[in-house]
């Protein structure tokens, strides 16, 4: 209930009550929100007041207008720094979201140079491709292609990775990613395997990420190529 003699804007109480009820997830992904008639009736304010709080709502991506149809919950985008080593597992879970993962490939292929000098493989060593698909509470957010030594990491064909591998390095082979070194960020359309792991639209726009993860001793650990749908993610580059 709004409480008319608050120090604090209507408008903002109901911002707030409604923001409240999408990330206790009262409101879920998809759900229709009263009119604004509806809303201005219900809580006995103006309309104007009620369409700003619905507008700063839609700015910061809570919400959604669907032209002739009304307006709606928007898919929650994970925050992330970029310029801080967080993991997948890690982000949701700052945002409230639930991570998991299915292991779509495992394979040992071979390095190429550029690999090669980045993992600082020995000559004649393999790499370890791990190829999963990332969830937040249930939603495909992100294609994940990671790379290792096989020689140092050939332990991990034999592990259970629908969870975190980085837990898996960390409790079985003492190995604790900890830094994130040169990271690129770029725009890429959605080609034939995103479209049919992340159940996008054929050319969607997706962030394209590669980074090179380091232990806490400046060891290389593994090359991470990523492809995360576009509208379920936001980056944050200052600290």
């Amino acid at each position: 209930m709004l409480k008319q003699d608050d120090q604090i804007p209507l408008y903002i109480q109901l911002k707030e009550s409604i923001r409240t009820s999408i990330v206790n997830g009262q409101l879920k992904y998809g759900d229709k929100i009263p009119t604004e008639l509806e809303l201005s009736e219900e809580h006995k304010i103006s309309r104007i007041t009620v369409r700003k709080a619905i507008l700063e709502l839609v700015e910061e991506g809570y919400l959604v207008k669907k032209q002739g149809k009304g307006t709606f919950v928007n898919k929650r985008k994970i925050e992330r720094k970029i310029v801080h080593f967080l993991s997948f597992s890690d982000a949701c879970k700052a945002n409230g979201l639930i991570p998991s993962s299915k292991v779509i490939k495992k394979e040992i292929i071979q390095p190429t140079p550029r690999d090669q000098k980045l993992l600082q493989l020995d000559d004649g060593d393999a790499l370890l491709f791990i190829q999963r698909v990332r969830y937040a509470s249930d939603s495909p957010i992100m294609l994940e292609n990671n790379y290792f030594s096989y020689k140092e990491f050939h332990s991990l064909l034999n592990e259970d990775l629908d969870a975190s591998v980085y837990q898996v390095l960390e409790e079985k082979l003492n190995v604790k990613p900890t830094d994130a070194g040169e990271t690129s960020l770029e725009i890429v359309r959605a080609g034939e395997e995103e479209i049919q792991l992340l159940n996008v639209a054929s050319g969607e726009p997706l962030f394209y990420m590669e980074t090179m993860v380091y232990d806490e001793n400046g060891k290389p650990v593994h090359i991470g190529k990523q492809y995360i749908v576009g509208e379920s993610y936001k980056f944050i580059l200052k600290q």
